[in-house]
């Protein structure tokens, strides 16, 4: 869809702005990055000012995603960046996909949501678990945005308790039985693919490719949403669906596989909430400095400057675990619990830093002229999805005592 045609009543989407972000780096962390990842950020920075900004409060008003935005992620790079070029990755670093989920959360964490669940949660399943065949077929066209996958996993009655699902495979000789539903599921409605996790006769569970017009297979989507109103969700309901052997993940089983691909989607969220935090510190912060009252910039006011100083420390707090974070990923290091750190902590700073940010704005804080609202609303899902936070909690928990306080 063009620019021109996103239109409705005669009104154009098109917010007549200024984007001129630029994110606070007080602790120069960007003394740390490679000028690969300066580039890197640069461009993607670039593609959300010009592709996502000028277009994000239409979207998420109207409920709308953008499916144009597909194809436009896979020609940035933005899809798999961490799987191989051989792929159709871009055979970068994680620090290199940190900084990606960044910029596009900072747009907006609905479109952050379709690009790391396409990356993690579809194509690094595949890449890592998959046959030779199954990345020779799926993977260049995820990589490119031909492409659209989901990820399985939540059920109705299984949330935080994934092994406690319910969908079932059966072997049938030539192909497995598959039944049951998984719901919750960014990029369902739209999706060509749906990774899905399903436990077998013997309890066991499985990963299988599912593919878009098997027969019983069907996904509809989740209305009344408000929150991530520019992320398609929806349901993944199977009834006896006929799905091929070759489409089952040979590489790993067990409940380890699917929390292996949430680890690597939680490393994203945790680096692309810095992005939202970002951008409402940013725009509190010139909001502040603008507008008067008692007769001067209410930025020179003592508790309008502890919002911002707090806003701005913890931002830093987060890039600084970020970056450590990216290191240990790199060197294959990182455990499930220090990614549960930083994802927990650093959702909770940007809601924090959305909702202060909010109060510094006023009234003007509620409205689409600025986007406080649309990050606190998307924010509430983050802070569930993945983990939710008190779960996340509980992770840390059993790492420091050995004791585990659930299950």
């Amino acid at each position: 869809m063009s620019t021109d045609t996103l239109t409705q009543n005669g009104q154009a989407a098109k917010r007549n702005f200024v984007d001129d972000f630029e994110s606070p780096d007080f602790y120069q962390i960007d003394d740390l990055l490679t000028e690969e990842h300066k580039l890197i950020r640069s461009s993607i920075r670039d593609f959300v000012k010009k592709e996502i900004t000028p277009f994000i409060e239409y979207w998420a008003e109207n409920n709308q995603f953008p499916t144009e935005m597909v194809r436009k992620f896979g020609e940035i790079g933005a899809f798999g960046p961490t799987v191989s070029e051989e792929y159709g990755g871009g055979g970068l670093d994680y620090t290199s996909y940190g900084l990606i989920m960044q910029e596009i959360e900072r747009g907006d964490s609905g479109m952050r949501s379709t690009a790391s669940v396409q990356g993690s949660l579809v194509m690094y399943p595949i890449y890592a678990y998959g046959s030779e065949e199954q990345k020779q077929k799926y993977l260049p066209k995820l990589a490119s945005g031909e492409m659209l996958g989901c990820f399985g996993l939540t059920e109705p009655n299984h949330g935080s308790n994934p092994g406690g699902m319910e969908t079932n495979i059966k072997d049938m000789g030539d192909h497995y039985l598959l039944n049951g539903a998984k719901m919750w599921i960014s990029n369902a409605p739209h999706a060509d693919i749906a990774v899905v996790w399903a436990k077998d006769e013997n309890k066991r569970i499985k990963g299988l490719i599912v593919e878009r017009g098997m027969d019983g297979f069907s996904t509809p989507t989740t209305h009344g949403k408000w929150s991530l109103r520019a992320s398609a969700t929806g349901e993944l309901v199977f009834s006896d669906v006929k799905v091929p052997k070759e489409n089952m993940l040979p590489g790993k089983d067990g409940l380890g596989a699917p929390l292996g691909c949430l680890d690597k989607a939680r490393y994203g969220i945790a680096w692309g909430v810095i992005g939202a935090a970002m951008d409402c510190y940013e725009s509190a912060r010139k909001y502040a400095l603008e507008r008067q009252q008692f007769g001067k910039p209410i930025a020179g006011f003592q508790l309008v400057q502890k919002k911002l100083a707090e806003m701005l420390t913890e931002i830093t707090k987060a890039q600084l675990v970020c970056w450590r974070l990216g290191k240990l990923m790199d060197e294959g290091k990182a455990t499930s619990s220090q990614i549960s750190l930083a994802k927990r902590n650093n959702v909770e700073i940007a809601l924090n830093i959305a909702r202060e940010a909010r109060q510094i704005h006023g009234g003007m804080g509620i409205t689409g002229e600025y986007p406080m609202m649309r990050h606190m609303m998307n924010l509430e899902s983050v802070v569930t999805y993945e983990g939710t936070h008190d779960i996340h909690l509980l992770i840390l928990g059993h790492e420091i005592t050995g004791i585990p306080a659930f299950g």
